[in-house]
Formats: C-alpha cells, structure tokens, sequence
C-alpha cells in the first residue's frame, strides 16, 4: 500500500515504539501508545521549565539589543498573524502547527541552542493531545491571547513578566488537558482516562 518494503516499516515502528508512541500488545502487534495523566503531566512539567528558561533568556537579551527587540516584534507577529488566522478558521492541526512553531521560535531566540532539541522530544507527545484540547477546552483564542502577551514581555525585556506569563500559559494548558480528560468529554479523543 505504500509502495516500500517491510524494512523502512519495521524500522519506523521500532523507533516509534523507541519514542513512547506506539505499544507493543502481545502477538496482536503495535498500537498507538494510550494518552494517560501521569505521563501528560510529566511531559508539561519539563515543557513548563524549558519554557521559562527560554522566555528568561529572551527578555534577558532583548533588554540591551533593539536588532533582538525589533526582529522579536517582526517575526513574532507574523507567527501570530498566521497562528491566529488559522485558529479563526476552524483548522485545530494549523493552529496546533502554529502554536509550536511560536514557542519554537521563542526557544530559537533564547540563545541557548538545547532548549529546542530538547522541547522536541516532548513536543512529540504534547502534539497528540493539542487539537483535542483546543476542541474540547475552547482555548484557541485565549491560546492566541497568552502569546501576543508573551511576545510583548520579551521585546520589552521584562524578565519577570515574561516567565510568569509562559508559567500561566504552560499551566493553562495542562490543566485544560487534565479537565477534559477527568470529565470524560474527550475520550472519543484521548481514550478512556487512566493513571498509568
């Protein structure tokens, strides 16, 4: 059906079984691995971190650099623009897209060039369950809000404002996920909910 051999296939299962997203079941083979609390908020605590960190880094060095100030502003609104335009017209996996692409680009200007690498490896999680909170929760414009408000904190160089604002965002969202999943409104989504 995809026109390759078994090969690449065994091979990209085992890197996805590697990753945590796909689970072995006995004989009957691989499946996606389930979404579960314990492990969503082991991942939004080392988002929550790095995400400090990296708007720590970049209000730091925004305070005495305008070109980092003005590039900030310039590039940070076209990620809105984009991100917002996608959010208003309904497509949850663009603005999800969007999204990232917002606090990658944050990570980017922090100076630190691990921050990104290893946001990604949580990413790959987080990404499964976005869409469906930004479905189920209604976050979309507020998400979009918590970022111009972000970006406004770090051109000004307001170390402070910037951490507690991505600390407020990052909660925001793990706490959306963990409500949708406990009130059972998103287990056509996320699956039944379970704490291992």
């Amino acid at each position: 059906m995809l026109g390759v051999s078994r090969q690449p296939i065994q091979q990209a299962m085992l890197l996805l079984k590697n990753d945590g997203l796909v689970v072995e079941s006995g004989k009957r083979g691989l499946y996606v691995a389930p979404i579960d609390r314990v492990g969503m908020q082991d991942h939004y605590q080392i988002r929550l971190v790095l995400d400090q960190l990296a708007a720590r880094l970049v209000a730091e060095r925004a305070r005495s650099d305008p070109g980092l100030q003005a590039r900030l502003r310039r590039e940070g609104n076209a990620i809105l623009a984009v991100g917002q335009g996608a959010e208003k017209s309904g497509s949850a996996a663009e603005a999800v897209r969007h999204d990232v692409a917002f606090h990658t680009f944050v990570y980017e200007m922090s100076g630190n060039p691990l921050i990104q690498p290893t946001a990604e490896a949580h990413w790959m999680f987080l990404r499964r369950v976005m869409i469906g909170v930004l479905l189920q929760a209604e976050r979309g414009p507020l998400v979009w809000a918590e970022h111009e408000h972000i970006l406004d904190a770090l051109v000004a160089g307001d170390v402070d404002g910037a951490v507690s604002l991505a600390t407020e965002h990052v909660t925001g969202a793990q706490n959306a996920l963990l409500q949708a999943m406990a009130s059972g409104k998103a287990d056509h989504i996320f699956g039944p909910p379970s704490d291992a």
